[in-house]
């Protein structure tokens, strides 16, 4: 006889591994400030919008003068990267400033927009339906992630869009959390488990591998900066954060995943 084997649930899975993530509790409790900074000022877009797999895959099902949610919006780049075609954007993010800059580019570019002040899928009540229901660079950061997918597919008329990197964005930071703490970072979860996830939901998803330029700080002071918060040192200890990042070779590309399916 075979032996019994539990089956461990996708989604249980999926926030076990996100739980290895979390800061020891002996060094969050020397943060002199909350490390999980989502600073607006590397949320703004550029001028010009770099295409990408991920909008090319929104953009097609979008009719002329259609519409696109972006969840976790931030200034706003899965959403402008398609308008045109679309003339009336979404935006949904928890933080105001956020909005407020969401705000500011719809009306820069001439089109149409509501935002939502929250945690998704907390606020779905309130948000419309749109052609496309987007986030880029949100699923690392939620746990409950069936109810997140849920939500979003029933307020997409054509098309759910998910952008994420190949691996957990923090992987980056790892030689930084190895030399100042001696910790080792975990490399689980990846895209191919959201898309176990997905499937078990009943949907049909499809994943497209590429690479992408990397989006960082300014200059290399701002990023010693968030990065000297994020690692919960005290600001004493920014320059030798700065002095490491000097010593490391500069990273100019970032492997992504787009997944989207049909609604």
């Amino acid at each position: 006889m075979y032996p019994f084997i539990m089956r461990i649930p996708v989604g249980d899975y999926w926030r076990e591994a996100l739980s290895t993530w979390a800061i020891p509790q002996a060094i969050l409790d020397q943060a002199p400030e909350d490390p999980w900074i989502h600073p607006p000022v590397m949320f703004q877009i550029p001028e010009l919008i770099e295409d990408s797999i991920s909008h090319q895959r929104a953009r097609e099902v979008i009719p002329a003068g259609g519409s696109i949610l972006d969840i976790g919006c931030g200034g706003g780049i899965a959403a402008f990267a398609v308008t045109p075609p679309a003339s009336h954007v979404i935006g949904v993010d928890h933080q105001g400033e956020m909005l407020e800059m969401f705000t500011q580019n719809a009306k820069a570019r001439g089109v149409t927009s509501e935002v939502f002040e929250g945690f998704w899928p907390q606020v779905e009540t309130s948000v419309p339906v749109a052609d496309v229901a987007a986030a880029h660079h949100v699923t690392y950061n939620v746990p409950q992630i069936e109810d997140f997918l849920l939500a979003m597919s029933s307020h997409a008329k054509k098309r759910v869009v998910l952008e994420m990197p190949q691996r957990h964005p923090l992987t980056t930071a790892a030689p930084l959390w190895k030399h100042f703490w001696n910790l080792d970072r975990p490399v689980d979860p990846t895209p191919r488990d959201l898309m176990t996830v997905i499937r078990e939901l009943g949907f049909n998803p499809h994943l497209e591998l590429w690479d992408g330029s990397m989006r960082s700080e300014a200059d290399l002071e701002s990023t010693a900066h968030f990065s000297r918060i994020r690692l919960c040192l005290p600001e004493s200890r920014e320059s030798e954060v700065l002095e490491f990042l000097k010593s490391e070779p500069k990273i100019a590309i970032r492997n992504l995943a787009t997944i989207w399916w049909d609604v």
